[in-house]
């Protein structure tokens, strides 16, 4: 009788051509991981946060998200490693981050739809002008009288004055307006309706899009941390799937970690695992909700499982995805 060794490596010899080893179990794979700083949240993760994966955060306001994401951005920064943070909203505060633990010249804080305003300081000089010393001709009227031209033509004429007596310029084109200020030392750009189309909500996720692409693409940077927390869902549930998939296949062939933050899951099948966060509550050892505060983190996706495909003949222990911490404020004297 053919024993059970000699029989398997006969079906393996006839199917190599279509599934090589097909009855050897797949060599687990261990996936690096990047602690997050918090022991409950790296226990639950068996590590931290994957290496070279999705990792969408969501959750409501004041959940924990950006404390989560501040403590994990802290780890790499310690260890000298440069990451980055593009800043959808405009929310992070760079005192918040320093009291988080992140060493601030290794990272990259991108803010989206800021646009600074530029003044340019000019001197004010008045000069007389050339055609003020010669008399200029009379100019007949349309019965050939002494009336001038109409009163109208003769007002848009004021601005034109104004320049030759100061000798001030326009500093932008025909397609960006300008305040002229003769009598003041500062010129200022006016704001056309094209900056302020840019600062709507649809124009700031397309200018983060790009960013993230490009440093992801580009490489050097330990972990990515795409901020939409402030974005309702009806802006990014709309955003195409390409993007994900596109930014899961790059943060793997460059090996960061990319760190979506959002109130509703997007990412759908390209993020290798989400993690939800309750609401905040009170803390049980503290009284005010300001100076300490309870989460709670559940896994609702996770793809980077530590198992192999052997069928066990026990039933497995049911396995804890859910994990609680404290956050503590930086003036509260604990971290």
């Amino acid at each position: 009788m053919t024993s059970a060794s000699s029989l398997r490596v006969q079906i393996e010899s006839a199917l190599a051509h279509k599934l090589p080893s097909a009855l050897t179990p797949r060599a687990r794979v261990v996936r690096p991981t990047t602690p997050t700083g918090i022991d409950a949240v790296d226990g639950l993760l068996e590590g931290g946060l994957p290496v070279g994966a999705l990792t969408e955060i969501v959750g409501p306001e004041s959940s924990g998200r950006t404390s989560l994401a501040l403590s994990s951005i802290a780890q790499l920064t310690a260890a000298g490693k440069v990451c980055a943070w593009v800043d959808v909203g405009d929310m992070l505060k760079p005192e918040c981050a320093a009291a988080a633990g992140i060493a601030l010249p290794y990272l990259l804080w991108v803010r989206c739809g800021i646009f600074r305003e530029s003044v340019h300081t000019t001197p004010a000089r008045f000069k007389l002008p050339q055609s003020c010393l010669v008399r200029p001709e009379p100019i007949k009227g349309l019965h050939g009288g002494g009336c001038g031209t109409h009163p109208r033509q003769e007002s848009k004429s004021v601005a034109r004055a104004l320049e030759g007596f100061f000798g001030t310029e326009k500093l932008s084109n025909d397609s960006v307006g300008s305040v002229l200020r003769p009598f003041g030392n500062t010129v200022r750009p006016a704001q056309d309706a094209r900056s302020a189309a840019q600062l709507s909500p649809w124009a700031r996720i397309e200018q983060a899009l790009k960013v993230t692409d490009l440093l992801l693409q580009g490489g050097g940077f330990s972990a990515v941390v795409l901020d939409m927390a402030s974005l309702s869902a009806k802006y990014t549930s709309r955003i195409p799937l390409a993007h994900w998939f596109r930014y899961r296949a790059a943060a793997e062939h460059s090996r960061s970690s990319v760190l979506l933050l959002s109130q509703h899951a997007c990412a759908n099948s390209s993020a290798g695992l989400v993690l939800h966060l309750d609401g905040c509550s009170e803390s049980s050892q503290r009284k005010t909700v300001l100076t300490a505060g309870a989460h709670r983190l559940q896994i609702h996706r996770q793809r980077f499982m530590q198992e192999s495909n052997v069928i066990p003949m026990k039933k497995p222990v049911t396995k804890v995805t859910a994990a609680e911490w404290e956050t503590h404020a930086a003036w509260a004297g604990r971290r």
